[in-house]
Order: structure tokens, then C-alpha cells, then sequence
């Protein structure tokens, strides 16, 4: 296996690692090449919803789109999209796809390797992608895309131009390729989440395979179990959170209810000398069964109750 994997021991050393090789010489810049993408557990793999679908999946994929097409009640929208329009829009919407989300952003993957605060018994994992080189190994046609227009990652109008048709485009090679295509902003979440997907030229080919035949073209950065209340506190006081991600009543809902969700320590060997002095509890902490909210003090003289409610300040 070709992908490399670090080890973070701080959260000075994270930054550190996610930020390597960012320097562009040419540029005088510090312009990363890397793609972005947490997740909350570092036994999983890159699967595209398409590939969770499981059976025939593959087969499916035609199915769904068509399907997709044809009952989609989006108003005036054109029956004559391509199919690269009708696939963001339905990966926008949760159709099974197989586009894979990315992220320019290190720290909008952080924030999605450490938003499930049901996982922090678990290691996370960060994997980088320098999708410029994966790039290299693109079929002509879409290369000649790439010098027309200068872009490194690819348009909806470049994928167009090169093929219109999702099959056309699975035919541009024998072998297999992976694509970096920045979606139109067709909401703020896209843009917020500073959002790419990658689209594998066959959608059986799961992209972690195809990024361990290349060395040095991939790394996964370990994010222990042990750093992730850090890790997490601090993106939220940088505003990386599920109300900015992910704009709208369901976004706030769900930074909210993680917000004031009780503070589990998961104990793992050598993790009490990484904490805060004074932090620790005498035993590991289990979680607590569900209770309503029971008033600590009452005003019986006025016939009215007074409640108090012990919450954390935001």
C-alpha cells in the first residue's frame, strides 16, 4: 500500500502535518495542492454512496439517474441537462452517486472527522489527496480541457465539453481515472464547505484502491481519540461549525444539539497525560441516560415557579 499515514500527537503538530508541501516555489505562495476529507473513524474507507448500495450497484447507476430525471419536480428546470448537471444536482440532494465530496478546507474536514461526539472512543482520519498529480493521468481529451482553460480542477462545462454523457466519459481510457470537479454554487453550503467532488471513470473502482497504486499521491493523517475534544473546542472558536457548514434551521439544529450534548471522556492507555491538569474525573465516564430538564429552584410563595435551568454559555 502505497498511502502514507501520520500519526498527530498535538494539535500544533496537526496543523503542521496538514499544511506540508504547501509552499509553491513558482508562485511564492503557500497554495496547498491537497483535497481534504474526515472522517470520523479511521476504519473507514472512501466509498461513494453508489458503492454503500451494495449488490449490482454499478448497474444501478443509469437506473437512478433516469429515474431521477424523470421525477424530479424542480420546475423549469431543462429535461436536456447533461448528465453532469443532473448528477450534482442529485449528489446535492442525496442520490446515490458516485461523485465523493472533498474539501479545499483542512479544517472543514477536521470539523467532519470530529463532528460525531458518538465516536470519540474511535480514531478519526484526514485523508489528503494531491489531486494535481492524480491529474497526470487523465485521457487526452480531458487534459486538452485543461490546457484550454487553465483550470487545475475541472468545471461542469469542461466535463461537459469533453463528454457529455457519463458512459462517454467511462470510455475515455481502459484505465481507470479520477476526476477533481468543483460543483457550480448552486447553494451556500458548496460554498461554505469550499466543496469539490472526485468522480472515479468507473464507478466499481473504489478510489482508495486506485490512490495505493501511486506512491506519494495520498496520505491519511490519524486524528487519536484522545485529541478530538481539543480538536473539536477549537474549530468551534474558529466558527467551523454545522450552523456555517450547513446554513439553515437544520445546520443550527445540529450544532446546537451537539453543543450542549454532555462531555464523555472515552479513557484510552496514556490518554490522561495529554489532558488539562484539574480535568480528569475519578472514573471513566459513561453516558448518562436521557432526563427532562428538572428545576433546581422554585418561588412558592407567589404561586408561580421560578425555574433555573443549569446550561452551558455559548
Amino acid at each position: 500500500m502505497s498511502i502514507i499515514e501520520q500519526d498527530v500527537e498535538s494539535w500544533e503538530n496537526l496543523i503542521e502535518i496538514l499544511y506540508e508541501r504547501s509552499w509553491q516555489e513558482d508562485l511564492k505562495r503557500y497554495r496547498s495542492n491537497y483535497v481534504f476529507r474526515g472522517l470520523t473513524d479511521r476504519d473507514y474507507n472512501l466509498q461513494t454512496s453508489l458503492r454503500r448500495l451494495d449488490g449490482p450497484f454499478a448497474k444501478l447507476e443509469r437506473h437512478l439517474l433516469r429515474n431521477f430525471r424523470k421525477y424530479a419536480p424542480l420546475g423549469n428546470v431543462d429535461q436536456y441537462f447533461s448528465d453532469w448537471k443532473w448528477l450534482t444536482i442529485g449528489q446535492h440532494h442525496g442520490l446515490p452517486t458516485r461523485f465523493l465530496d472533498w474539501t479545499y478546507s483542512p479544517f472543514v474536514a477536521l470539523h467532519f472527522a470530529t463532528a460525531n461526539i458518538d465516536k470519540y472512543d474511535k480514531d478519526g482520519v484526514v485523508w489528503c489527496v494531491d489531486f494535481m498529480r492524480a491529474h497526470q493521468s487523465l485521457p487526452e481529451p480531458l487534459k486538452k480541457q485543461q490546457e484550454y482553460t487553465g483550470s487545475n480542477a475541472f468545471t461542469l462545462g469542461m466535463l461537459e465539453r469533453a463528454a457529455k454523457k457519463i458512459k462517454d466519459f467511462d470510455t475515455l481510457s481502459s484505465d481507470p481515472f479520477v476526476v477533481f470537479y468543483e460543483p457550480p454554487s448552486m447553494d451556500e453550503r458548496i460554498v461554505n464547505q469550499f466543496a469539490l467532488f472526485s468522480v472515479m471513470s468507473d464507478p466499481a473502482t473504489c478510489i482508495d484502491d486506485w490512490l495505493s497504486q501511486t506512491p506519494n499521491l495520498a496520505k491519511r493523517i490519524i486524528i487519536p481519540s484522545k485529541l478530538k475534544w481539543e480538536i473539536r473546542d477549537k474549530l468551534d472558536q474558529a466558527n467551523i461549525t454545522e450552523r456555517v457548514l450547513f446554513p439553515g434551521l437544520d445546520g443550527l439544529a445540529a450544532w446546537l444539539r451537539r453543543h450542549y450534548s454532555p462531555t464523555i471522556y472515552h479513557f484510552t492507555p496514556g490518554m490522561a497525560s495529554s489532558l488539562p491538569a484539574n480535568s480528569l474525573p475519578s472514573r471513566p465516564l459513561e453516558p448518562k441516560p436521557q432526563r427532562k430538564n428538572r428545576p433546581v429552584s422554585e418561588n412558592s410563595n407567589t404561586g408561580r415557579r421560578r425555574v433555573k435551568f443549569r446550561l452551558k454559555k455559548l
